[in-house]
């Protein structure tokens, strides 16, 4: 701040020391706006995915099997060729908040390519 002029009134001066806080603030706030933006990594190492966007093979496996689970009892029979609860199933495929692990996603694609075929695979 200035030192104060011996010729401004002093309501004048409060005014000025206002307005040059005010822009001293502006000032720092667009010099942080300038700099650049980290952007978040797309997928952080060693943490589980969850499905959205950035799942799209596992959004469009789960498409797949939707038409095939529309018969009753079909999501307990592949609940239990998968070896999972059914509430877990659910999660995975209906409510779309969570993912299988690499070995029952594979065993989920074996069960979708062959009900596409029309097979039954053994439990």
């Amino acid at each position: 701040m200035q030192t104060r002029d011996r010729d401004m009134p002093v309501q004048l001066q409060q005014v000025a020391d206002a307005v040059l806080a005010l822009y001293d603030l502006a000032a720092l706030t667009a010099r942080n706006a300038v700099r650049p933006v980290r952007r978040p990594a797309r997928h952080r190492r060693y943490t589980t995915l969850t499905p959205g966007a950035g799942t799209p093979l596992w959004n469009e496996l789960v498409k797949q099997a939707q038409p095939h689970l529309a018969r009753r009892g079909s999501k307990i029979r592949l609940a239990r060729y998968l070896g999972l609860p059914r509430q877990r199933l659910q999660v995975c495929l209906k409510s779309q908040s969570g993912c299988m692990d690499a070995e029952r996603t594979l065993l989920l694609l074996c069960w979708v390519v062959a009900r596409q075929q029309g097979r039954e695979l053994d439990l």
